[in-house]
């Protein structure tokens, strides 16, 4: 028989057995007083597990076959060993549902599966009924408990599972959103500038109009090709390729005076190596700070120093214009945003004297 006839006809074997459990069980029981059989202690065992291994698919009609198999097996061995048997076997059925069904419907399962136990009790048994009863409601009890505490666990570890994947898509979000903004921002900011200075000096002096829009469209062609470097990683589910690091300055530096502000870019220290994730928050919070002296310092330069320490990296711009109060948009947020990614202390504000503005980081490295 082929795997998948098998399939199919597994659950019509299962029910047979099933079926047949309470009718050998009671068999078996029955004929204890001669000694019990060994062909049919082993047939009750097989079928014991059988049934019980197919819980995980019928919880409810299974429990119901076995509190059926179990009554009627404690009719025919009614003492202390054949009503342990019974809770045992019962109390393993109601433990797994209460694993995996609702707590009402468990509730409803152990309580119907207790009332059947406490009527046999006293019906079939002469002694200790108490006892017997007490011992019943305490296995009930335990099993419930028991598979009560697994389902709420499997709950809570869901739940955070799912908090954990919605805090994931929140942080990629919030990534491509920095991204998105720090490389663009920046080049919108160059592009109008320079669109401004064409549209001033096109007719009075040319070559400055055609250097504006040479400019434009370098800046263009440079952040046409960042974002088709990102889309292309982000269809694919894989990097997004070489990601700018300080090494990258002078270009950034030569971008920012063509719209109208030198970079005076200082380095102390001994340059290393920085790990990738420091190298770019270093980039980005150097480019974000360049983006908003363009926009709002009303300067004609400013300086970025860049300190290599030995516990770190120190970043520093600072220009001495008129943008000396810390506005509401993104690019602070997403500076200071990123440098707490990598552990680091972020800080902008004016100048000492009120003149100016400085934007700092420190970031461990």
């Amino acid at each position: 028989m082929s795997v998948p006839n098998l399939r199919a006809v597994w659950p019509v074997l299962a029910w047979c057995g099933a079926l047949l459990y309470p009718a050998v069980l009671f068999v078996t029981m029955a004929n204890r007083q001669a000694g019990f059989v060994t062909l049919e202690v082993v047939a009750s065992a097989v079928l014991t597990a059988l049934v019980l291994s197919m819980l995980p698919r019928w919880p409810l009609p299974i429990l119901l076959v076995l509190v059926v198999a179990w009554t009627g097996a404690v009719l025919e061995y009614a003492n202390g060993t054949g009503f342990a048997l019974e809770m045992a076997v019962v109390g393993v059925a109601i433990g797994y549902i209460a694993s995996v069904r609702r707590r009402r419907v468990s509730i409803g399962a152990a309580a119907a599966a207790l009332v059947v136990q406490g009527m046999t009790v006293y019906a079939f048994l002469q002694n200790a009924r108490d006892q017997f009863l007490m011992t019943a409601v305490l296995v009930v009890m335990a099993s419930w408990t028991a598979g009560n505490s697994v389902r709420m666990r499997r709950r809570h570890a869901e739940a955070l599972r799912a908090r954990e994947q919605e805090q994931a898509f929140t942080e990629e979000r919030l990534r491509i959103a920095r991204e998105l903004h720090d490389m663009v921002a920046h080049s919108v900011g160059i592009i109008a500038i320079q669109a401004g200075v064409g549209g001033r000096v096109i007719e009075t002096q040319p070559a400055e109009a055609r250097k504006a829009l040479a400019a434009i469209e370098a800046t263009s062609r440079d952040t046409l090709a960042s974002l088709r470097r990102m889309l292309t990683g982000l269809r694919r589910e894989g990097t997004l390729g070489p990601a700018p690091g300080l090494d990258d300055l002078a270009r950034l530096a030569a971008a920012t005076r063509d719209a109208g502000v030198r970079v005076d870019v200082r380095r102390t220290g001994a340059r290393r190596e920085l790990p990738s994730d420091v190298d770019l928050c270093a980039y980005r919070v150097v480019q974000e700070a360049l983006t908003n002296v363009v926009r709002h310092a009303g300067v004609e330069e400013c300086r970025v120093t860049i300190g290599y320490r030995e516990d770190g990296l120190e970043i520093e711009v600072e220009d001495e214009g008129s943008g000396g109060v810390v506005g509401s948009g993104f690019g602070i947020v997403g500076m200071r945003e990123r440098v707490a990614l990598v552990r680091g202390e972020f800080a902008a504000g004016p100048r000492p004297g009120g003149r100016g503005f400085r934007v700092t980081a420190r970031i461990p490295a």
